[in-house]
């Protein structure tokens, strides 16, 4: 079973990302991927090289993010051209990794740890979305707590995301992460105990 695992920013989502693979569910880790895929040698660094120009690399031929971010962070259009590189070769090398894990061991549940799943229509490609959910209000509390932000940075954060109530009611799962961690895990637990039953 291959499923999508997203949430919103500072719902614990690595948490319980975490605690399926102690369960033994396989994880492709959309972000770790996008670091991947920007390595040198790899096409998708050559293509941003050419798009935005040297001055984005390095002087031993890594990607300079704090120099491309100022490009792109500020004009949409520019985004968009770094993504049209950047989304390609993130999701070839996704299914390249699922396709791994899945010929290994078909039994395996296989985990897609994705930030903005809906956002990019990537929920399509899985057989369920697992969404891990906090109200607003809490991603607020703990985006200022863990990131040492102002209350109005931390609310501009979450905003620029879709709104957690929108993903909580596409979800096919929703874990409920507003208690403490054995809570969540029991609910973890129980949605792997289904899905062997159901599989």
């Amino acid at each position: 079973m291959i499923i999508g695992l997203t949430g919103g920013i500072a719902s614990g989502k690595s948490t319980v990302a975490r605690m399926l693979t102690e369960h033994g569910a396989a994880l492709v880790d959309a972000d770790q991927v996008a670091r991947e895929v920007v390595l040198p040698g790899e096409p998708a660094l050559e293509a941003i090289a050419s798009a935005f120009g040297q001055a984005v690399l390095h002087e031993d031929g890594s990607l300079n993010r704090e120099a491309l971010g100022a490009i792109v962070f500020h004009d949409k259009e520019q985004l968009t051209r770094l993504e049209a590189i950047t989304h390609p070769a993130i999701r070839k090398a996704m299914a390249e990794r699922i396709q791994q894990y899945a010929t290994e061991d078909p039994e395996r549940l296989i985990v897609a740890d994705i930030p903005l799943l809906y956002e990019t229509n990537a929920e399509r490609r899985y057989e369920g979305v697992m969404v891990v959910y906090v109200p607003a209000s809490m991603q607020v509390e703990r985006l200022m707590q863990r990131n040492g932000l102002p209350r109005e940075e931390a609310e501009r954060r979450v905003s620029l995301q879709m709104d957690i109530e929108e993903k909580r009611r596409r979800a096919d799962w929703v874990i409920d992460n507003t208690g403490s961690q054995e809570q969540t895990e029991a609910q973890i637990i129980s949605f792997l105990d289904n899905k062997d039953r159901t599989s």
